[in-house]
């Protein structure tokens, strides 16, 4: 039983005036009749309704109050009038057998008011409690809405007569007011399916019904009607039944008094002198240690809390223990706050890690983020750069717009032209979000006023004002790449005529983008110059959004290639790539270079971006013309005595590559693995691409726990080979490096749960805890090695023939 049933409120209680909002009309007004005392002009132009609602209010059977009318509305065929009117009677005066009576008027009409038909709803339902949300009224034509005890023009369609529509309706009507629980992929499919039965309906010529939607009042809990001055304490007869009696308890989510008092006194200021010469024991020691192992996304209990509490003099020595410690802290309590700050910055320094925790949403206190962009200060450019477009989310959970976060990221970016381009993109992008515009937009302006203060030799040759319109022009850039899309999508006929069309635009209409006027700062690359595109190498690929693949002239005489992409949203892409790169980094520290591909992907709008374009050929295509793996890199790093009749540092970079992707898209838990998001280059590097499934969530059923496909095995030289074997022991290294950095990268995505990434705005908590699973943090490095060489096992034997049913699921993943 969940606790929304112990609470409500009772009517007589509710001193507010009822309240409720007219929204439209559905269905087709009769056509009217026409008499032959009629002028015959008028009805050669088709008469315009012009409708008003009256609604009046019913209290047992009588009128109470004045009838109140809305405003005319000619909208026609839609008449939506979506006003709120509010009475002078209050909820407290209502009684069980209240009704609202509406009545539909037409004024267009020559001679007086055109009635069109009326309706009654009951205010309580039969369980006595009041109705709230959409409801829709069927009206009964003809007729003036009646308000009588047995009315006879009663709104609510009777059980013989609903349909499909109608039940549906009470459905959404229940959902939109929180009593059906909201599974967001679910969610999409079934509005989906209820469209469709909508056009089908439409389509059928719809109902002969005419209905007004009228949207009523909502409340935190439940309104039960109770008469004023009524003994609520009234002993109920016993059952006969065995019928649940459901009490109403007003402690229930309240503090227990005692419990507060004894939490007081263990933290009273007084108790400081005591703590101070604390220590703790062996057990004690042990618990303490076992809590400091805790992932930042557990909660602590109660006695852990006040263990911490209690040691917390003892602890200041452990920089882990800090962020533990302000778990513990009651911050609505100003003395204890007072004296957890003072301790806080008596403790010894923490760790990058852990002061990107401190940014988290757990994390109200503006001195305790402060604290945590003071540890940031001392990250060098290159880190920061890995961890900034979490700190650009971080911005959401700040008290105030103009923060000491928001401070430092912008004069950390007035010093790195690299992070003033990607701060500017990752705040721009966020201007869409209305909830937090304003708060990006004054980062945005602070970041514009401070370059453009800069004076001459903020960099080697460039003051403010030329360093700020260089990351303008970037902007202005994609627009016209926008725009060249717009054109090529028009194109009618094969990819081929689109080419053609680019190329034309590129020589043409749009030759200034071939010689810029000055160079460009790419938005990919911020310390790479770009001087123009190269029409002749510059195409589009053959999909249905038509991503354009641009050649860019260097300043230094080279050229790069990107890929622009409209219409689909790559800021999860971003985020992928980022923590691939970041693993990546990782890795290396540890001396594992496992030759990823963490090419650059920037979103520059929500629907909108570019990619780095790495020469490469998908899996599927190499399969095709190739017939396997081997065989494709025999063409590239041919040599008879190495293995398989290839380079054996070719094929150790193959090897490398698929170890380090498939401990990746494992912890990531990428969905969606096909042979053609899989890219191999000449190298042998191999990579993927396409994230639109992440955390676990993937669109065909029974993936299998790694995304190892039977054509990688195979290149090794199968399951049973030694190339095989170095695979699995490359997996199993990264995996424990990774497990390492377990926090940091929990922390990271901790700080993105208020983003407008689909599968983390979904469910953030959700999708983090499935994160911290993949890692097993309650396994050692040895255990981890067993159970990752077991999750390999299972994988790659459901890519062979076996009378397994689950593996038999797994073998139809890659199909």
């Amino acid at each position: 039983m969940s606790g929304n049933e112990f609470r409500f409120f009772l009517s007589c209680d509710i001193n507010l005036p009822l309240t409720y909002r007219i929204e439209k009309l559905e269905g087709k007004l009769p056509t009217p009749k026409i008499s032959e005392s009629d002028n015959v002009d008028s009805t050669s132009e088709e008469r315009k309704a012009e409708l008003y609602v009256e609604s009046t209010l019913y209290i047992d059977g009588a009128p109470f109050g004045l009838p109140m009318r809305t405003r005319l509305e000619k909208g026609g065929p839609s008449y939506c009038w979506n006003e709120l009117i509010t009475l002078s009677t209050k909820y407290r005066d209502l009684t069980a057998n209240s009704q609202l009576a509406f009545t539909v008027w037409d004024v267009s009409c020559e001679k007086g008011e055109g009635l069109i038909g009326g309706a009654t709803i009951h205010l309580f339902n039969m369980k006595k409690q009041l109705k709230t949300g959409k409801h829709k009224l069927r009206l009964w034509i003809g007729k003036e809405a009646d308000g009588s005890i047995n009315t006879t023009t009663p709104g609510k369609v009777p059980k013989e007569e609903r349909g499909e529509l109608e039940r549906l309706e009470k459905l959404v009507n229940k959902y939109e007011r929180g009593q059906i629980q909201r599974i967001d992929w679910l969610d999409r499919l079934a509005f989906k399916a209820m469209d469709k039965i909508k056009e089908a309906e439409s389509s059928r010529g719809g109902s002969s019904h005419l209905y007004v939607v009228v949207d009523f009042c909502s409340f935190e809990h439940r309104v039960v009607f109770q008469e004023s001055g009524a003994n609520f304490l009234l002993p109920s007869p016993i059952a006969s039944t065995n019928e649940l009696v459901i009490v109403y308890d007003p402690e229930v989510g309240k503090v227990n008094p005692s419990e507060h008092k004894q939490l007081k006194l263990a933290r009273s200021l007084n108790r400081g002198i005591i703590d101070r010469d604390l220590k703790p024991s062996s057990t004690e020691r042990k618990s303490i240690q076992r809590i400091l192992k805790y992932p930042p996304t557990r909660n602590l209990s109660g006695d852990e809390r006040q263990m911490l509490w209690k040691f917390r003099f003892s602890l200041m020595s452990e920089k882990r223990a800090l962020t533990k410690f302000l778990r513990c802290v009651e911050w609505s309590d100003v003395q204890e706050a007072k004296q957890a700050l003072e301790l806080m910055h008596k403790w010894e320094s923490i760790d990058l890690c852990d002061a990107l925790e401190l940014l988290s949403p757990v994390f109200e206190s503006e001195e305790v983020r402060a604290y945590a962009v003071s540890v940031l200060e001392k990250a060098d450019d290159e880190e920061l750069q890995c961890y900034l477009l979490q700190l650009v989310q971080a911005l959401r959970f700040e008290r105030s717009d103009k923060s000491r976060l928001s401070h430092f990221l912008v004069q950390r970016s007035l010093r790195n032209v690299e992070l003033a381009s990607f701060l500017r993109w990752f705040v721009a992008v966020e201007l869409h979000d209305p909830a937090y515009a304003k708060r990006f937009y004054c980062t945005y302006e602070i970041l514009e006023e401070s370059m453009l203060k800069l004076g001459a030799g903020a960099s080697e040759d460039e003051d403010g004002y030329k360093l700020w319109q260089s990351l303008v022009r970037q902007t202005e850039l994609t627009a016209q790449l926008c725009s060249i899309m717009r054109d090529v999508r028009n194109v009618r006929g094969g990819t081929q005529k689109k080419i053609e069309k680019l190329r034309h635009l590129l020589s043409g209409l749009l030759s200034e983008l071939t010689y810029f006027d000055e160079p460009i700062r790419s938005p990919l690359a911020p310390g790479t110059l770009i001087t123009g595109i190269i029409p002749s190498e510059s195409s589009i690929f053959k999909s249905a959004l038509h991503p354009l693949r641009l050649a860019f002239r260097t300043a230094n005489g080279g050229s790069c290639k990107i890929i622009f992409k409209k219409g689909d949203d790559l800021r999860q892409d971003q985020l992928v790539v980022q923590m691939v790169s970041l693993m990546d980094r990782l890795l290396k520290l540890e001396n594992l270079d496992l030759h990823l591909t963490p090419y650059r992907v920037l979103a520059t709008g929500h629907d909108e971006g570019m990619l780095e374009f790495i020469p490469s050929k998908p899996l599927a295509q190499i399969i095709s013309e190739h017939r396997s793996i081997v065989s494709y890199l025999q063409k590239f790093h041919p040599d008879e005595n190495g293995p398989f009749g290839i380079t054996s540092t070719c094929l150790e970079t193959f090897i490398k590559s698929c170890a380090g992707y498939s401990v990746i898209t494992y912890i990531l838990g990428i969905g969606d693995r096909h042979l053609d998001n899989l890219l191999l280059r000449d190298d042998g590097r191999l990579f993927h691409v396409d994230f639109g499934f992440i955390l676990g969530r993937d669109p065909k059923p029974f993936p299998p726990p790694m995304k190892l496909c039977k054509e990688m095995v195979e290149a090794m030289g199968g399951a049973e080979s030694q190339y095989y074997t170095r695979f699995k022991s490359y997996c199993c290294e990264a995996y424990n490096i990774l497990r390492k950095s377990s926090n940091l990268i929990l922390n990271l995505f901790h700080l993105m749960a208020g983003s407008n990434i689909p599968d983390i705005a979904s469910d953030p908590e959700k999708g983090i805890l499935k994160l911290q699973e993949k890692f097993r943090l309650d396994l050692d490095d040895e255990e981890a090695i067993h159970f990752f060489q077991d999750l390999i096992n299972e994988s790659v034997s459901a890519l062979f023939p076996q009378m397994v049913e689950t593996i038999h699921r797994w073998a139809q993943y890659w199909r």
